[in-house]
């Protein structure tokens, strides 16, 4: 009897665990264009979406998605919405770096987006040396279930400016690490990054969070995130980050190879992490 107690205890806080977990995910689905010929946008707008049905996050942050590619996922996704806005206007014009999240599970308690720049509040500014605009979204999002609160900002880093993903790095680390306007909460800072992990502005966020700012990936892990559409054509490589306090407790770390056996649905991969608030 005693035996079935002690398990049934067990059991019930397995899964009581689980309910407390979240799923968060950063995806670079690459934006519609003709270019690219039989991967361009039509042709693999239902992948996209299937593979996100399938991980089944409760908040992910995409990159490159113009104004159409978000209103597919939308319609493709009726269980989440987004925060976010165009880079070009600050409306709809120009590349989302947006957070689409599960309606029944987080509430927005606040969001916002800015530039990373010189002059972050204007929409369309290009900061440093970067090659276009560059920008990030963040929400503070509570979690409907737990009543638990925490940060979720997602960017995309300049491919080109070296000096601009240092800045951005940067910038964003002695943000979130209470030295800008955002409070000191837990958080997952995600997104393309375009750096590796042995690049300068890899090691900045580390070092201007003063540490707060951790890798989920793990030490051993070397997968790459960014392999073209084409599988096997070229070797992947790790640009594509999740990020978070040590407040949060990463359960599962995975890059998803989901394919066809010969393309992906975009030519980066979706990194998804597990994770437990435990403040």
């Amino acid at each position: 009897m005693r035996i079935l107690i002690i398990l049934s205890f067990l059991v019930a806080s397995m899964l009581n665990a689980h309910s407390q977990s979240l799923k968060v995910m950063t995806y670079n689905i690459r934006l519609n264009t003709t270019s690219d010929g039989v991967n361009s946008w039509p042709n693999r707008k239902d992948k996209v979406a299937e593979v996100i049905k399938k991980i089944d996050p409760d908040a992910f942050g995409v990159q490159e998605a113009l104004h159409d590619q978000m209103q597919d996922l939308l319609k493709a996704l009726p269980d989440y919405t987004f925060v976010g806005v165009g880079r070009d206007d600050g409306k709809e014009k120009g590349e989302y770096t947006a957070i689409f999240y599960k309606k029944s599970r987080l509430k927005v308690l606040k969001s916002d987006s800015f530039w990373l720049s010189l002059t972050p509040e204007v929409p369309g500014s290009i900061g440093w040396d970067a090659a276009i605009t560059r920008m990030a979204t963040h929400a503070i999002f509570q979690d409907i279930k737990t009543k638990k609160e925490f940060i979720f900002l997602t960017t995309h880093f300049d491919h080109i400016g070296v000096e601009a993903r240092k800045k951005s790095a940067e910038t964003l680390a002695l943000t979130l690490s209470g030295m800008g306007a955002m409070p000191i909460k837990p958080t997952i800072f995600c997104g393309d990054l375009n750096i590796k992990p042995d690049d300068e502005a890899y090691a900045l966020i580390k070092q201007k969070s003063n540490g707060i700012l951790k890798d989920a990936r793990p030490s051993d892990n070397t997968q790459g995130t960014f392999c073209g559409f084409e599988k096997g054509k070229m070797d992947c490589i790790i640009i594509d980050y999740i990020f978070h306090t040590s407040d949060i407790t990463i359960e599962k770390f995975e890059v998803i190879q989901e394919n066809d056996g010969i393309y992906y649905p975009s030519d980066h991969l979706p990194v998804v992490a597990t994770i437990t608030i435990t403040l």
